[in-house]
């Protein structure tokens, strides 16, 4: 058998290991799983692959699995106890860049930006990558993610513009002097704690609690974040929050009572669901309760 027929052989032995464990693509996922293990020999590769498509079919994600994930065009390391991105966030992230480059130019010369709840920093990398002028502060609760973050930011070559610390909320970028930013991001956790326990456990089987948690009506963070970011924002720019599916009313409320925002915009995606909502900062501080 020749290496073009044993590959042939293995890639139908992937598929059908995937198929087995209920994958919703096997075809796409073989070929990625296939890839990883092209530079070994065939006994090797083999090897390798089945035990990979094993693990996937047993039902851990594929980002885990390979230890990567590709967002916004860039491959971004991940790994259990770190949020796995989602294909939804990059509508978050390419909605930060279009409006970073409206504000200043194609290269984004001078754009400052925060990434709030950074996780594995795929959105910090994901807009510095795009925007080549940006210099972008990121954060997360949890130490574990701040360091990925950091190995993302360092391995993309990106470390020089993409500033990372670990603590709650803006707390630690505010001693790192991120200030007059044009556009905060943030990707919290926004999913009910009631829901966590029922439709939607099947999100704990791997993934850290932590990244999905929003307290009882999974917008305790958003709480908090429509009213602290105003102070980080110049007069103009735009706090970019990803949402869930049914939370585009009250969280449109939120910032509309807040008084900070004097324009505010719901971002669809492809399906006509509302996945982002846009705040644009006022040119004073009229609420704050």
């Amino acid at each position: 058998m020749d290496i073009t027929e044993g590959e042939g052989a293995l890639s139908t032995e992937i598929r059908n290991i995937l198929m087995s464990g209920g994958v919703d693509d096997p075809v796409g996922e073989s070929e990625r799983i296939l890839a990883e293990s092209r530079d070994l020999e065939l006994t090797d590769m083999r090897e390798k692959a089945v035990s990979m498509a094993r693990s996937r079919a047993s039902g851990i994600p594929l980002g885990y699995v390979l230890g990567r994930q590709r967002f916004m065009g860039v491959e971004i390391e991940v790994n259990p106890g770190v949020l796995i991105p989602r294909s939804e966030t990059e509508l978050l992230g390419w909605e930060a860049v279009a409006r970073l480059r409206e504000a200043r130019g194609g290269h984004g010369l001078g754009a400052r930006v925060i990434d709030m709840c950074c996780g594995s920093g795929n959105l910090a990398c994901g807009i510095a990558h795009a925007v080549p002028g940006a210099e972008v502060w990121a954060s997360d609760l949890m130490e574990d993610c701040a360091v990925l973050a950091m190995r993302n930011a360092k391995r993309l070559g990106l470390g020089g513009r993409i500033h990372i610390a670990s603590g709650d909320l803006f707390k630690p970028l505010a001693a790192m002097g991120a200030s007059g930013c044009d556009v905060i991001v943030c990707n919290p956790p926004y999913i009910s704690s009631h829901r966590l326990t029922r439709d939607r456990q099947d999100l704990l089987n791997h993934e850290p609690r932590q990244a999905f948690d929003g307290g009882p009506y999974g917008l305790s963070i958003y709480q908090r974040l429509v009213h602290d970011a105003a102070s980080f924002l110049v007069t103009g720019g735009w706090l970019l929050l990803e949402l869930g599916v049914g939370q585009a009313s009250s969280l449109e409320l939120l910032l509309q009572r807040s008084g900070y925002y004097d324009r505010i915009e719901l971002v669809p995606d492809p399906q006509g669901e509302p996945r982002v909502a846009a705040a644009r900062r006022g040119p004073a501080i009229t609420g704050g309760h």
